[in-house]
C-alpha cells in the first residue's frame, strides 16, 4: 500500500490542501451542473406544457 496509515492518506504527503481542494471543487462543480440541468429541464417542460395548453385553447376558440 502507498500509505502507512489513514492519517498519511489524508495528509497526502503534505499536499492535502491542494489535493482535497481540487476534489472539492470538482465535486461541487459537477453537483452544481447536475442541479442546474435538472432545474432547467423542469422549467423547459413546464413552458412546453403551457404552450400546448395555450395552443389547445386557441384551437378550441377557432372552432367555435
Amino acid at each position: 500500500m502507498q500509505f502507512d496509515s489513514l492519517t498519511d492518506f489524508f495528509n497526502m504527503g503534505g499536499y492535502a490542501f491542494y489535493v482535497w481542494l481540487s476534489y472539492g471543487i470538482t465535486f461541487f462543480s459537477l453537483a452544481t451542473l447536475t442541479i442546474l440541468s435538472i432545474l432547467q429541464k423542469r422549467k423547459i417542460l413546464i413552458r412546453i406544457a403551457k404552450n400546448m395548453q395555450r395552443e389547445d385553447r386557441l384551437k378550441a376558440n377557432r372552432s367555435n
